[in-house]
């Protein structure tokens, strides 16, 4: 059975794991947006939001990250501008937010039905383990269930991004999707890998190093991540 300081030590490598890849990345630009929106106009905000990605991407390519995740913050910041330059509003910078959280809703109840949770496939991608693990009956219900709780947290930002975005509301927007984005994003990944590690011990299947080995019940179950 796994000692409570070993699954501290789990959950905090976790966190720098998250943290190393998002933080000021979700922060800076948005809120140089609005404020350059506040004053300036929309032009203005939309450059200074850029002008912060592109920063922040140069430093990610200083520390020599990968080259994926300094993309993905110039081009999420470039496809937020399109849409308020394109429209000529400037809540519409936080439309691909809304946009995003009702594809995820949408993505992790059907994977649900089709019988691969979301969770695990992320899981898989992530970490490199067998799919065959993730999807026995000893092991799925726990990806599952987790998959649903996510689920819930999409929709429920859904429904407050729309609230809000029908109230063309920039401040309250920016700052919701702000709230909502990094700092539930870490609360939900804690959680999940406390329950899905307690869920997996109740379940009492194999660990996936117990399943590579072909070990007989009974098992030791998973020790280590989610």
């Amino acid at each position: 059975m796994i000692s409570l300081k070993d699954f501290l030590i789990d959950i905090g490598d976790e966190v720098k794991e998250f943290i190393s890849r998002k933080t000021i990345d979700a922060i800076f630009p948005p809120i140089a947006y609005i404020i350059g929106n506040n004053i300036f106009g929309l032009k203005f905000g939309i450059v200074l939001a850029l002008f912060f990605a592109i920063l922040l991407s140069i430093q990610r390519i200083l520390k020599k990250q990968t080259i994926g995740y300094v993309l993905a913050g110039i081009v999420g910041v470039v496809i937020a501008s399109g849409f308020a330059l394109l429209s000529d509003n400037a809540a519409s910078y936080f439309l691909p937010k809304l946009i995003a959280s009702g594809f995820l809703f949408i993505l992790s109840l059907l994977s649900i039905l089709l019988g691969y949770p979301l969770a695990a496939l992320l899981s898989h991608i992530s970490r490199g383990w067998e799919l065959e693990w993730f999807l026995r009956e000893d092991i799925k219900p726990a990806y599952r269930e987790v998959t649903f709780a996510w689920a819930i947290l999409f929709l429920s930002r859904m429904s407050i991004q729309i609230v809000l975005f029908r109230r063309a509301s920039l401040e309250q927007l920016g700052w919701a999707n702000i709230l909502l984005g990094f700092p539930t994003t870490l609360a939900v990944l804690i959680l999940t890998l406390v329950y899905g590690v307690w869920r997996l011990k109740k379940l009492a299947g194999p660990g996936i190093d117990e399943f590579r080995e072909g070990k007989e019940a009974p098992w030791e179950g998973q020790k280590k991540g989610f």
